[in-house]
């Protein structure tokens, strides 16, 4: 039995301009999530539950950017409230340009200043037990190239897996959303940042995304089946993929409008599928819906589904949270984003 883990992702929403109805309002929704019925069955709970927490990875049109005007980290008291409601998981989006300076390249010295913003949030999520993924959020993209050198991804995760290497709830997200790139490349490159990181002794977790944005939906239709079925790891404890799993019409996480009710899990079911035949794990990244009735029911399903599936699901994070999102619709953070009201205790909270 293998026991890597496919990080996929998945957006319920699609795109429009969000219009407030009658429909919309929170005693429609709780109505409408109930109609969906309850979630049966031999179910396996997520191992990691939360969120993204964005805000670091901001303003990537100024390298190295300002603090508090261009980027910013997230906030502890985002990280106690999540933590509070019973989640446990935080990915923490950021540059490689900031970590890694232009001036010095991928595989040179990190910039204090910002490793140090990234370690703080890092540790304190930790130290309550949380569990946090450092994600360069770079799409396999470095300084306006893509990133094809397996040496350089190497040595890059090498120097970086040293800095978090006696912090075991620290998860290593090696790069998010890949596109634009064959698959074989990209696991190749997937390949060498794992064979650098055991290097050092580091035994945490590991997830490796594909291309295609390694969308849930598009696991299968991508190369990503194929070319990293024999992506290895001497500790068996890689991911594949930070497979996002948005449920607009393009999957893109843009609108708040969702194709159906069903049409979460619908997307999820080829990547469960394929999760079951080869004995891979996987974990949904980025999942993300409008605060209405068919997106309601459309997370909730697929949440279902993936607790259904015999426990080759290992979990999911919701897109976004972060200081700096404002009126977008899928914004959970607190106390007062888009999601809170409705999809958090609706859609969410049920599967924690």
């Amino acid at each position: 039995m293998k026991h890597f883990i496919v990080t996929l992702g998945l957006a319920v929403a699609a795109l429009a301009t969000p219009t407030p109805t009658t429909q919309d309002a929170p005693s429609r929704v709780l109505t409408a999530r109930q109609a969906a019925g309850t979630c049966s069955g031999a179910l396996t709970k997520f191992k990691f539950f939360g969120v993204n927490e964005s805000g670091a990875e901001f303003g990537n049109q100024n390298i190295p950017g300002v603090l508090g005007t261009d980027y910013t980290w997230p906030s502890p008291s985002s990280i106690d409230f999540f933590m509070n409601q019973g989640l446990n998981t935080f990915r923490i989006p950021f540059l490689l340009e900031r970590l890694a300076p232009p001036s010095t390249g991928i595989t040179g010295p990190f910039d204090s200043t910002y490793l140090n913003g990234l370690q703080t949030i890092v540790n304190y999520i930790t130290s309550k037990g949380g569990f946090a993924l450092v994600d360069p959020h770079n799409f396999m993209i470095y300084n306006g190239a893509q990133i094809l050198s397996t040496s350089d991804f190497q040595t890059f995760w090498t120097n970086l897996s040293k800095v978090f290497i006696n912090n075991p709830n620290v998860i290593f997200d090696l790069m998010n959303e890949p596109h634009d790139i064959d698959a074989t490349v990209v696991a190749g490159l997937m390949q060498a940042a794992i064979n650098g990181i055991r290097s050092t002794g580091a035994t945490q977790l590991i997830f490796a995304e594909g291309t295609s944005w390694t969308g849930a939906w598009t696991w299968t239709s991508s190369g990503n089946s194929q070319a990293f079925t024999t992506l290895s790891d001497p500790l068996n404890n890689t991911a594949i993929g930070d497979a996002e799993g948005f449920a607009d019409s393009d999957g893109s996480g843009t609108s708040d409008q969702c194709v159906s009710n069903t049409i979460g899990a619908e997307r999820l079911a080829a990547a469960t599928q394929w999760l079951q035949q080869t004995g891979f794990k996987g974990f949904l990244g980025e999942m993300g819906a409008g605060s209405n009735t068919a997106c309601i029911q459309a997370v909730y399903g697929a949440l279902c589904s993936m607790q259904q599936a015999g426990g080759v699901w290992l979990g999911m994070l919701w897109w976004a949270a972060g200081p700096w999102w404002g009126t977008y619709y899928q914004s959970i953070e607190p106390p007062s984003g888009a999601a809170i009201p409705s999809v958090l205790p609706q859609a969410l909270l049920p599967f924690v």
